[in-house]
This record gives C-alpha cells, structure tokens and sequence, in this order.
C-alpha cells in the first residue's frame, strides 16, 4: 500500500452544489439516468464508455455541431480513432460565444509590462475579431492556409487567432524571444502564407530589439503573401518592413462577424516539440478535439466558468497559451500577462492575482518552488481574497511546494497539479474538486482519460513506478503530424513501444487512492543496478538544501555493461564554492531520505541549468552532450532560456574525450 500523505485540502460536504462538475453530475441523472456514487465511479464510467461520456459534454455544454448526425467514435484504435465523423464545428464560434457573459462584460484584460494595460469587452472582442478577420480576408486568407505569429502575449494575438480560427485557417506561434534558426526549424514545417510579427519585445528593464529576426524569418519562408507587424517598441516600426502591413490598417475596415464551418478534426493550430533533440514536431490539433478537451477540463476539473477570472503565466510558444485562451469558451474572463514574472522580484504575478482580482492563477512548478526558496509570503504580502485556486505544471510539483502554496499563499485554495503535455494540448492527470489534495500527489487521473503505468511487458500497475500510458483515445490527441502523410512518424512517436497504445514518456505511479506522482521522464532513465530511479526525487531534496538553487542528474550507462555513472549538477546560491563538506552532505542526504543508489559517483558545479523556454530541464540533451555529441546537435539553441548553458557540458566532454584518449563527434 502506498503510503498516505497529509491531506491539504478537503472537499466540503455540499462541493455537489456549487460546482461545475456537480451541475454535470446533475445532468447525467436527469437527462441521462446516470449517477455515480464517487469520483472513481464517474472516471471509471467516462473511460469504459467514451461514446456516452463525450456525447455528454457535448451535451452538457451545447457545443453547436453541424452536418450530419452520426457516431461520437469511429474506431477505437490508436491511432486512426476518429471523433464525430461527419459533424462540423468552428473553434471560434464557441471561443466567442462567451457563455454568461453580457456585451459589456470585460472579458480580456492583457497586462504588459511594457505598455498599458488594456482590455476587451465580450462585444469589443467580437468587433476586434471580426476586423481582423476581414483584413486577412484581404490578404487572401482560406480555410486550410497557415497563418503564423510571433508575438509576446497579448490581445492582438489572441485577436489573430481567432480570426485566423473564424476563417477555417491553421494558426501556429512563436514567442518573441525564440531566435531566427528556432522559429524557421518550426514554421518553415508550414509554409504560412501571413505572419504576424512585433519589432522586439521587453523583457524586464531590458528591450529587446527583434527587426533583424524578422528579416531572417521573412527570408526563410518564401510562401508567405503578407507581413502584418504589431508595433511594440517602436510606433513606426511598419513603414521600416518592406511591404508590411500595419496591425492598425488590418483592422481599419469594420467587418461582419462569421464563422467557416469545418469538419470535427480540421486542424486548428500547430504546437511544437521542445526541438532540443531535433527537429521540433509539428503537432497538428483539430477545432472539435481541443473543443471536448478543454471545456471537460477547464470547467469540471478546474472549475472555470462566467464570473472568474482565469491568468496562466505562458509564452505564446508553450502550449498553456493555448490552454488558457480556451478559458473563453467557458465564460471566464481571460487574464494575458506579457513580462518577466521575475521583474522586478518574483512578487510580480502575486501583485497581477490582486491588482486584477485573478480568481485562478496558473504558474509553473518551479516559480512556486523559486517563491518558496526566497522566503514569499503572497498571501500576506498581497490582497489574494479573489484567489480560490492555484495551477501548477511543467515539471513534478514536490510536496514542500504543495505545503508552501497553502502555508504562504492561502490555507482554504483549491491547489491542481496538472500534468499532460503539449502532444494532447491539456493534462489528463489533475485536479478535480470532489477530491482532497495530498502533499505531492496528483489528484486523478481526469475523467476520459484512462491513463495507466505499464510495465515493460505491457502489464498495468497500482502502486508501482511504470511507464505513463493511455489506453484509450481522447478528442484532443493529435490529428497528425504536419507532412506526415502516412502516419509513420506519428506512429512511430508514439505507439512504438506498446503497440496500440499511446506512450507517453513519464514514469508514474498510480496509488490505489486513484492519485498519481509523477517522478520523471522515462526518456531521462536513471537506471542503476537494474532499479530505475526518477529525477524529480532527486530534484526535490537537493533543491530544497539553502545552497542550491538548480539541479540536473543523468546516468551515463557503462557499454560493457557496467553500472555505469551516475553525475549530479548543481548550481549554487551566490559565491557559495562547492567543496568537500557540502559535496557530503548532499551525498548524505540523498543516501538518507533515497538510498545509497541515488548517491552520485560525482557531483559538480556548473553556473546555471540549461531548462527550455517553458522551463524543463534538458536531461536527455546534457546526456548526449556529455556522451559526444556536439551541443548544436544535441539541443537547438533557440528553443533554450539560457543558451550559453550547455557550454560548461560541452567543456566537460572534451576533458572526459581527452582524459580518455579520444575526441568527442
């Protein structure tokens, strides 16, 4: 049996009557003769029965679909599942619907740090909205054509997306600060044929000049029919860039709102794959999927709706974006952040939750650890009476992270460790309210989503460390990858291992509670004697020591079979040197609270750890590295947040190449 952590948070007794999934779980009695006694009842059922469950939030929510009536699943096998053959939808319909919402409802607020705060009623978006769509409309843009973005943020992006969604388009963005190589290895894939740009962006104190990148990405994408530039440093950046449109001449003329019907998995954008092992992967989602997904998870697991007030801090280049645009479709007022939530301290998304009266606020796991190590207390520090949740994601939320968001934030917050992936554009391992939140766990596996640990032979587990699975389809699964005609990449990227069945590339253990821990990625094996370790225990204890403030573990293993070498990185708070004494001491408190198989063979300094734009670590790039790889192939640079942090690794490899009598390749 698992051990039971402390239980931080408790559902109260009538959680049935003022939620979300309460009023869903009314629903299914009334229209459909359903209840269910618990949450494991309700999961059960939506993962055995996915025709009765999805046509159900179909149901619940009135999603409007069009053409022709027939079955919620064609095919149950992964991949080829196909959702709502025949039936006809449009993303931005729903988005700008705005369930309970009036006209002059604010329904967008977008803070910058580098320009005043604006925002949006629900029929100023509308208005918006429609302009634009009637400037790319003049640009030529049809259903199907790409229209690409880099930009910071902001309601014009979010504006462009809508447009580009209402017209049957395909959107795909970048965040300002990806460098030139980094945006053409991703759009280049999609040949747009509009892209929106800013003239460079402010990142704290710092403005970031980015003409010269818009020149080279221009240069790279030779289908492109127009330029449209949001002038953001510089008022009269347009006339600087050849044939460019200014974003105030896209919208000048009034145009009528519309809304081209598509089929169910019509793409509607492309993300990307971290690209620090190649080429990123052009992930295509449909208008219907993300549709199902996000109304299933932003109103019954985290309980959005008209009334709050929804801010998650992302880049338009990490799939939260995406995730957070979609609070619209469910009638919450959409909160866009542009800056550096560290400028001028890390009090600054705190500050954002009170000055906007945010309701729920979503952040990365390691900024609520950074809060925590430098002492916060924004529930004491700020006005956080607004504040009923907090969202957590992007790496494993420790359980010291889990007891400071309720000690120093707020003791009655609904806390969601999220955990899912750009692949599926959602988490599928959540929260929901009719479960506590235990100290370091995941709450559920959410409802549609029958996630499983497997084994190396493919045999499900409770209780045990194993590979993250899906056994069953989900809407928002891509609908392919971008020039992948047959479906081979796709295939091979993820239903390689475990035919049929969609490997996810995490470790997890599922408790017989039903919770989930996450301790890693599977593709990052710490693999020692046969026991496979996970980094995010690691990272968790040594983090949590007052002279560390970054950390990386990877095992080198041995090719004649040995047990290989186990190396830790650390960096350091201040001046702080890493000799012998400390070097004992985590070496002892790994031994201690893990065991002697997680003491490293050698533990070594480094300035900084490389972590990508979204904030992960880059485990298995460092591993190339330090096994001989060159550090532009192992990882794009681009696509990092400090790219001069792969230097001490690639610096390390050449002394181990020497010390052995080779080169590295």
């Amino acid at each position: 049996m698992t051990p039971e952590p402390e239980i931080l948070w408790a559902p109260p007794t009538d959680v049935r009557d003022h939620t979300r999934i309460g009023d869903y779980l009314a629903f299914l009695e009334r229209e459909r003769n359903r209840s269910f006694a618990d949450y494991e009842a309700l999961w059960r059922w939506s993962v055995d029965d996915l025709d009765g469950f999805w046509s159900s939030i179909a149901g619940y929510f009135a999603l409007d679909l069009g053409g022709k009536s027939g079955p919620v699943l064609a095919g149950r096998s992964m991949p080829g599942a196909r959702w709502f053959p025949g039936r006809t939808v449009n993303y931005a319909r729903h988005a700008l619907r705005l369930p309970g919402r009036d006209d002059e409802d604010e329904v967008v607020i977008s803070v910058s740090q580098t320009r005043p705060t604006a925002s949006l009623t629900a029929a100023g978006l509308r208005e918006a909205v429609a302009r634009a769509r009637a400037g790319l409309q003049r640009l030529g843009v049809r259903p199907g054509d790409r229209v690409a973005a880099y930009l910071p943020n902001t309601w014009e992006t979010l504006v462009a997306f809508l447009a580009t969604a209402s017209l049957g388009g395909v959107w795909s963005s970048c965040a300002p600060e990806f460098g030139t190589r980094s945006v053409v290895d991703r759009l280049a894939q999609i040949e747009p044929t509009v892209l929106f740009v800013v003239d460079g962006y402010r990142y704290g104190s710092k403005a970031v000049d980015r003409t010269a990148e818009v020149a080279g990405v221009r240069a790279a994408l030779p289908g492109l029919r127009a330029t449209v530039v949001v002038s953001y440093l510089d008022p009269g950046t347009a006339a600087t860039i050849p044939g460019a449109v200014a974003w105030d001449d896209l919208l000048a003329d009034g145009g009528r709102s519309g809304f081209e019907e598509v089929a169910f998995d019509h793409p509607l954008y492309v993300l990307y794959s971290s690209g620090t092992t190649g080429l990123p992967k052009a992930i295509v989602h449909g208008h219907g999927g993300i549709l199902l997904e996000h109304h299933k998870a932003l109103a019954l697991h985290t309980d959005l709706g008209p009334g709050d007030r929804f801010s998650w801090f992302t880049t338009t280049g990490w799939m939260m974006w995406n995730y957070l645009i979609s609070g619209l479709t469910v009638g919450a007022t959409i909160v866009l952040f542009d800056g550096d939530p560290g400028h001028p301290d890390l009090g600054t998304l705190w500050r954002l939750a009170a000055e906007a009266r945010v309701t729920y606020l979503g952040v990365s796991a390691p900024f609520l650890m950074a809060c925590r190590r430098a002492g916060l207390e924004p529930g004491v520090e700020h006005d956080l009476s607004g504040l009923r949740g907090v969202g957590s994601t992007g790496a494993p939320l420790p359980a010291d992270g889990f007891r400071w968001v309720y000690r120093s934030v707020g003791r009655d917050l609904h806390l969601g460790s999220l955990s899912g992936g750009t692949d599926l554009c959602t988490g599928f391992l959540g929260p929901v309210p009719l479960l506590p939140v235990r100290a370091g766990e995941i709450s559920c596996r959410m409802l549609g989503a029958r996630a499983e640990a497997f084994d190396e032979s493919g045999r499900s587990l409770v209780g045990r460390q194993g590979e993250l699975v899906l056994t069953a389809p989900m809407p928002s699964m891509p609908v392919g990858l971008w020039n992948d005609p047959d479906g081979s990449r796709y295939r091979a990227t993820y239903f390689n291992d475990y035919p049929g069945v969609w490997r996810h590339g995490d470790w997890i253990t599922i408790t017989e509670r039903g919770s989930c821990v996450i301790t890693g990625r599977s593709d990052a094996t710490l693999n020692r004697g046969g026991i496979r370790l996970g980094t995010a225990e690691f990272y968790a204890l040594v983090e949590g020591m007052p002279e560390i403030s970054d950390s990386l573990v990877v095992h080198l293993e041995d090719d004649a079979g040995g047990p290989g070498e186990l190396l830790l990185f650390v960096a350091l708070r201040g001046d702080r040197p890493l000799d012998d004494g400390l070097r004992a001491r985590i070496a002892g408190e790994l031994r201690s609270n893990l065991s002697p198989r997680h003491v490293p063979d050698a533990i070594l300094a480094v300035p900084t750890i490389p972590r990508t734009l979204s904030g992960k670590k880059l485990e298995v790039p460092v591993k190339r590295i330090l096994t001989g790889t060159p550090p532009d192939e192992a990882a794009s640079r681009g696509s990092l947040a400090n790219p001069g942090a792969l230097d001490p690794f690639a610096a390390l490899a050449r002394d181990r190449a020497d010390a052995r009598g080779v080169r590295p390749g």
